[in-house]
């Protein structure tokens, strides 16, 4: 009980090997979407909270770009913006992990073992994270050179105007879309299931992000439609000024939590 009140989940053994895996079935994504459903139900507060946390980290960059005379950029940063979704739903993965195991859920307690993560290996993928969304934002730039460069669009209105009435605008689209596409896959591989591992396990994020690509290539079809489903929640629910993040992201955040407990087996 004493490790319970400290807020830090009970500390587990480091394992020897690395974690086994199994095949998912539509069943599995099924279960896991209603047991997403069920702990948002159980735990509304938490859900809203961490939601509210990240959109309104969302409408803060936006208004920065605003402020900052690039408004144009707002719509890459919105849809690179949920690839960093699964950082922000470390705190539902504890929320997920306590109604699992029926431990209570005090606020204190669970904030404190988000803020306990800054010190282990779950901080090194929050870099790597980080990495990736600063490539998608380089890249968007290099392709509007190479692309738009010529062009002037001083307004968000303007931007869009040129990229969906211009031949280079289409381009642009395209390239865009495929080199996001490819960069959503790798960073969706090496987080779908490292990141509630690192929460869940003491492993080190290297066995984590391999354990993750190695459950998307066993099950490619289902995880990668998985990927599909989330991204396309997570664009729409950024399009009410990020409002819809509020129900979305726990929702998506705690099925997460589930489809990481049937695909990786327990620690023996």
């Amino acid at each position: 009980m004493a490790e319970l009140s400290s807020g830090t989940p009970p500390p587990v053994a480091r394992p020897t090997g690395m974690p086994q895996i199994r095949e998912l079935s539509v069943g599995d994504i099924r279960a896991a979407l209603m047991n997403g459903l069920s702990d948002f139900a159980h735990a509304p507060l938490y859900g809203l909270f961490f939601g509210g946390v990240f959109a309104l980290a969302g409408i803060v960059i936006v208004l920065a770009l605003t402020w900052w005379n690039i408004p144009w950029m707002i719509y890459p940063f919105a849809i690179g913006f949920p690839l960093i979704g699964p950082f922000a739903a470390a705190g539902l993965y504890e929320v997920s992990r306590r109604l699992e195991t029926g431990s209570p859920l005090v606020w204190s307690e669970v904030l404190s073992v988000v803020w306990a993560q800054r010190g282990r290996e779950l901080s090194w993928m929050a870099f790597v994270m980080l990495f990736v969304f600063w490539m998608w934002m380089y890249q968007v730039r290099l392709l509007i050179a190479l692309f738009l460069g010529r062009m002037s669009f001083s307004t968000l209105e303007k931007f869009m105007t040129i990229v969906f009435t211009t031949e280079q605008g289409w381009i642009f689209l395209a390239a865009g879309h495929v080199v996001g596409a490819a960069i959503a896959l790798v960073l969706f591989s090496i987080t779908v299931i490292s990141i509630p591992l690192l929460m869940d396990r003491q492993l080190d994020f290297v066995t984590a992000m391999i354990t993750s690509v190695r459950t998307v290539l066993m099950s490619p079809i289902l995880m990668i439609g998985w990927g599909i489903v989330v991204t396309l929640a997570m664009l729409l629910a950024c399009a009410p000024f990020f409002l819809g993040l509020l129900i979305v992201l726990p929702v998506l955040g705690h099925a997460t939590w589930h489809l990481y407990r049937r695909a990786v087996l327990p620690a023996a």
